[in-house]
């Protein structure tokens, strides 16, 4: 029997339906940021928004409450960015990723031939046990460990090489200082490591949060390679589709794939929101030309769906009267219902920021790109 193939709108539906993008959730914070796996973090008030966007009721202490208690850790872990994550995932994830993210570490010690890693490790195991240290203070050690050697691309690859974590207040709503790091092993009192079968377990969670998917699909989202055994390995527990490019798309058998028809309301997503970043082919859920129309390098930026495709870019303007909540359709004008859609969410945004005052303003921008 030939494989079935689902159309671009089934793949943005069944996506959005996992992601809590099609309707807003009840379930725990907790349980929420689990089904995700992770969450995007380089911003700290991009997790809060995530999750506004994704839950009823959503109340920022409740969030700020989970990383007080340590159920909720911030550090570098999917592609080597910020993510906030579960204590547990973080011990499933971290192992799995560390070898293959330290790469940069790795070519340094191929050119200083008498790098001594082990003794370097144990100096910046003390040096960060005596207290939490800010990025330039890891990068200063450790170019008095090995001039060359403190780099920011050095000291990212350390921070995934150590399983350095940023403790709070760091990822805390409003949070703009120098985030500091520490153990994650001393931070969670738990050892930071693998187990049998954890690669089976990361395949079927990623696919849970965002599929059906390729594997180039899951690689891309983790920076892992070499995948294509484990999911031949998960082939009897899964089905497969294909794509309408002839992909071969792996899924759960009881995960939802909901109709291509089904309603999509808007929605206003956070600085680099794991949607837009989990697949290796994102026409899921943002289309080639408005993708090269908001994305500019690594510049920051907050989007915004309508009927579940990335429409455009929001941003915040502070002003001296109020805040002004700004949207910029790109490359083609919302429908009247569009932004009418729009300015209802935003109206609801904007109090749930402001902490329900009530002197904001919305404002339309002209099209971009």
């Amino acid at each position: 029997m030939a494989e079935r193939i689902l159309t671009l709108r089934e793949l943005n539906r069944a996506t959005l339906a996992r992601q809590f993008l099609l309707e807003r959730t009840t379930q725990s914070h907790l349980d929420v940021i689990t089904r995700l796996v992770a969450m995007q973090a380089q911003v700290a008030n991009a997790s809060y928004i995530g999750l506004w966007t994704r839950l009823h009721s959503f109340q920022r202490e409740s969030l700020t409450q989970l990383l007080e208690s340590r159920q909720l850790v911030r550090g570098s872990s999917l592609r080597g960015t910020l993510h906030l994550m579960t204590a547990k995932d973080y011990i499933l994830v971290h192992p799995l990723i560390q070898t293959a993210l330290s790469r940069n570490l790795r070519l340094f010690m191929k050119r200083a031939r008498s790098f001594d890693l082990e003794r370097f490790t144990d100096m910046m195991q003390v040096y960060v046990r005596e207290q939490p240290r800010t990025g330039l203070e890891l990068r200063m050690k450790m170019e008095e460990f090995s001039p060359g050697m403190g780099t920011q691309q050095l000291a990212d690859a350390i921070r995934i090489h150590m399983a350095l974590i940023q403790p709070i207040p760091s990822g805390t709503w409003g949070f703009t200082g120098r985030p500091a790091h520490t153990e994650a092993a001393s931070w969670l009192g738990r050892s930071i490591v693998g187990s049998e079968g954890d690669m089976q377990r990361l395949v079927l969670r990623y696919l849970a949060a965002f599929g059906p998917a390729s594997v180039q699909d899951m690689q891309t989202w983790s920076a892992l390679t070499r995948l294509q055994p484990i999911f031949d390995s998960l082939r009897p527990e899964l089905l497969t589709f294909r794509d309408e490019q002839g992909r071969e798309l792996f899924d759960l058998p009881d995960a939802p794939r909901p109709y291509a028809d089904t309603p999509a309301p808007v929605r206003f997503l956070p600085d680099f929101d794991n949607l837009l970043f989990s697949h290796a082919d994102r026409r899921r859920v943002i289309s080639d030309e408005h993708r090269s129309s908001i994305f500019i390098g690594n510049s920051r930026c907050t989007t915004f769906l309508v009927d579940g495709f990335v429409r455009g870019r929001w941003r915040l303007e502070r002003r001296p009267a109020s805040t002004a909540l700004v949207i910029e359709p790109v490359r083609e004008p919302l429908l009247p219902s569009e932004q009418e859609a729009l300015y209802s969410e935003g109206v609801s945004l904007m109090r749930w920021i402001l902490d329900g005052a009530e002197a904001f303003d919305i404002q339309f921008g002209s099209v971009v790109g």
